[in-house]
């Protein structure tokens, strides 16, 4: 049972109880019948209208909560849709009460969802509003009466952000690309002469519109003022190369040249002037001293000729240079004909370096080719055979290779200037064709040469007889001591006796002719004595030797002696 059905029981016997006390109370003191039924009717009256009104009470209550579920049903439908959630869906089969409440209280909570996410939108309108307005872009487009979904409101924080990104990136940009063009202007001594160049350099930097027409035009005047300051940079490099030229020809001392040593860095307007004024006062002087400069340009031609490998065809073409009569107008005629050398030499600078370079590894080879025809270099200490035979061998692989990378190059050169490259007034093939030949035939005079010395060493030696050679002990070419030597017709023999042995410098066993000799010149002949088998004192046989050496030298320089 019930406790609420106890409880309207425990009423009911309350209710006795009381109407039996009143019926107790009426007796004892004697209230007739009629009273008592009136008095009754009284008590029933009351008890009837009391319990009537608490019925009506809760009748009224049970409308109220009717009611109310009426309206928050109405609300939450409107608010799903609003939020765009599912439907609420009460679980069983509540009363009235609790259904009530659970609406309510649903209700309650789906306007503080809706409250949020319009206070979101606002948030995220505002800031959108912001960064447009900076971006200078048109705003998110979006119902501002409507309830954004998650979805939307999703997108929206992600556009939000996007542009919170976009605008760092174009505000890095936009102080970079200030700072620079800040720079530029410092250091071109301008001034902002325009309204955007002025919202940039003067106003506040969070106020400057950071749409993308401005970045464009941002990057554009940075362009613009880099491409003058590269003029200036360039104008006052010339400038200053002009001035160093005109110091070298005019031979300006150092102190003078220090003078100018502040204006020799930079590009600011100041300073081109003050450069520009250098160069005046240069020219000037130079008009003053013609002569002085124009041999000084002609110094420089003749070293551009050199790096060149002009002929002498092509520097006798330049007639000016051999013109004696020192005028401006021969001035202006040397200033063109450097600045085209110049120019010449710096497009082709590639190639001549190459040829240069060929003609210093042939130059070296050769070098190497003339001391491997030397007998003296086998008397070297410390290796330097071993060494010079290395470098030699290497040259020798080398120099082909660097002939070969050269004619490639110069036929790339010659196929897209259609003309020759020319070395010397030669192709550069047939200029080193023609060294190699030449070199041929050097190594053939010399062979040739040498045979000749050859052939009049034997003559000798069969005339006077050979020394024979001592490998253990080297003898050097004395000097000639004119106190032990006689002239016999052209030829120079020693002071020895007539039957002194004639030894050769380069050995060999010594003969004696048992026949008298014809002596040169008509002089009296010279008697050569036979063996005696006695030995020859050491003292008289070095004289000998020295004699020998002095004799033969003369051989050999003089030519051979006729019989």
């Amino acid at each position: 049972m019930r406790r609420s059905e106890v409880l309207a029981e425990e009423s009911i016997l309350c209710l006795q109880k009381a109407l039996t006390h009143l019926r107790e109370i009426w007796e004892l003191i004697g209230i007739p019948e009629d009273q008592r039924l009136q008095r009754t009717e009284v008590v029933k009256k009351h008890i009837k209208d009391l319990l009537d009104m608490m019925i009506a009470e809760e009748e009224s209550l049970k409308e109220r909560l009717i009611k109310s579920i009426s309206i928050c049903q109405k609300e939450l439908s409107t608010l799903c849709s609003e939020l765009q959630v599912e439907p609420f869906q009460e679980e069983g089969e509540p009363t009235i009460l609790q259904l009530e409440k659970d609406l309510r209280t649903q209700v309650e909570l789906m306007r503080k969802q809706k409250k949020e996410r319009k206070q979101e939108l606002k948030r995220l309108q505002e800031q959108d509003q912001e960064l447009c307005d900076v971006l200078c872009i048109p705003n998110y487009d979006i119902d501002s009466a409507s309830v954004p979904s998650l979805e939307e409101l999703n997108q929206f924080r992600q556009r939000v952000a996007t542009l919170r990104e976009t605008k760092a990136s174009r505000r890095e940009e936009f102080v970079n690309t200030k700072r620079q063009i800040v720079l530029c202007m410092e250091e071109l001594d301008h001034t902002p002469d325009t309204s955007f160049e002025r919202d940039v350099v003067c106003e506040d930097e969070d106020a400057f519109c950071l749409s993308l027409e401005n970045i464009a035009t941002l990057q554009k005047l940075l362009l613009q003022l880099e491409m003058r300051k590269s003029q200036n940079e360039a104008v006052c490099e010339g400038l200053r190369a002009q001035i160093r030229e005109l110091w070298d020809r005019l031979q300006i001392p150092a102190e003078e040249r220090e003078a100018v040593a502040l204006v020799m860095t930079g590009s600011k307007a100041k300073v081109k002037k003050a450069l520009q004024l250098e160069v005046d006062r240069l020219e000037e002087l130079k008009m003053q001293n013609m002569k002085k400069v124009i041999e000084a340009i002609r110094v420089e031609l003749a070293q551009y000729w050199d790096r060149c490998f002009y002929s002498q065809e092509q520097r006798q073409a330049f007639a000016p240079y051999y013109d004696e009569d020192y005028t401006e107008n021969l001035l202006q005629l040397h200033d063109a004909e450097i600045v085209q050398l110049r120019n010449y030499y710096e497009s082709h600078k590639e190639l001549f370096e190459g040829v240069q370079k060929w003609e210093e590894s042939w130059r070296l080879f050769l070098e190497f080719e003339r001391k491997a025809s030397d007998p003296s270099r086998f008397t070297n200490r410390g290796g330097n055979l071993l060494k010079e035979e290395k470098q030699r061998a290497k040259l020798q692989k080398t120099l082909p290779k660097l002939e070969e990378e050269l004619k490639v190059q110069i036929e790339m050169w010659e196929q897209e200037h259609t003309k020759p490259f020319v070395v010397n007034g030669q192709k550069f093939v047939e200029y080193v064709t023609a060294q190699w030949e030449m070199h041929r035939l050097e190594k053939e005079r010399a062979k040739q040469e040498r045979q000749l010395k050859n052939k009049k060493q034997t003559e000798t030696e069969m005339l006077y007889g050979s020394a024979p050679r001592t490998p253990n002990k080297r003898r050097g070419l004395g000097p000639t001591t004119p106190g032990k030597v006689r002239k016999l017709n052209t030829t120079t023999v020693t002071n020895a006796t007539a039957n002194s042995t004639i030894r050769p410098v380069f050995g060999g066993t010594v003969y004696r002719s048992p026949v008298s000799r014809l002596a040169p010149s008509g002089s009296k002949p010279v008697l050569t004595s036979t063996c005696s088998g006695k030995k020859t004192p050491r003292a008289g046989r070095h004289g000998a030797d020295k004699e020998n050496l002095e004799l033969n030298g003369s051989i050999l320089s003089e030519g051979s002696i006729p019989l």
